[in-house]
């Protein structure tokens, strides 16, 4: 899950951020109890998404992938691009890091309460081990995808998933570089979502 990106370009509205990192987490119709500026949030992640898939950088980075990892190859790339986001954060965010993911990790803390099940679940292990930095590591990226795998019924469009990225790295990280400038200008040419 690019959890990195997601809060990343939801920008400084904490409410965008929370709804952000729990998009994955809300299926199908808003939930009418889902508070509306978390509503807004979720949202703006599923735009990303939707127009994250049509993006021509996505698209080269989806090729790039074995056949065999088609099913998975969204998801491979996601977590890719969190990984160049993470490495390169100082190129496209004037704070730290480490400032951004602990200010990130409060906001939730603070909207506990309100969010999904499954998502509230997981949180504590997330904070714990800073996944939203964490992906920086190849090594911690591979983990979270053999991790993510053992959910999976084919668990091999993920395990060993990490491999793809080593294989191609250069690639990516121009695919990424691509990517990235135009995701920050169509959700700020997008503003809050209605």
């Amino acid at each position: 899950m690019n959890f990195l990106a997601h809060a990343f370009l939801a920008g400084d509205d904490p409410a965008l951020r929370v709804g952000g990192l729990i998009g994955d987490f809300v299926k199908g119709p808003l939930p009418a109890g889902l508070a509306p500026d978390l509503a807004d949030g979720v949202r703006l992640h599923r735009r990303i998404d939707s127009w994250a898939e049509t993006h021509p950088a996505f698209r080269r980075s989806r090729a790039r992938m074995d056949g065999t990892r088609r099913r998975c190859a969204g998801i491979l790339v996601d977590m890719f691009y969190d990984h160049f986001l993470a490495v390169h954060w100082g190129r496209h965010h004037g704070r730290g890091l480490a400032d951004f993911t602990a200010e990130t990790y409060a906001l939730v803390a603070e909207r506990a309460a309100e969010l999904p099940e499954r998502f509230a679940r997981l949180f504590p292990r997330m904070r714990a081990m800073d996944w939203l930095a964490g992906y920086r590591a190849t090594a911690s990226l591979g983990e979270a995808l053999d991790r993510m795998a053992t959910r999976l019924t084919r668990p091999e469009g993920l395990a060993g998933g990490v491999g793809e990225l080593l294989r191609d790295y250069a690639g990516f990280e121009a695919d990424f570089d691509d990517f990235i400038g135009d995701a920050i200008r169509m959700v700020a040419g997008e503003g809050r979502p209605a």
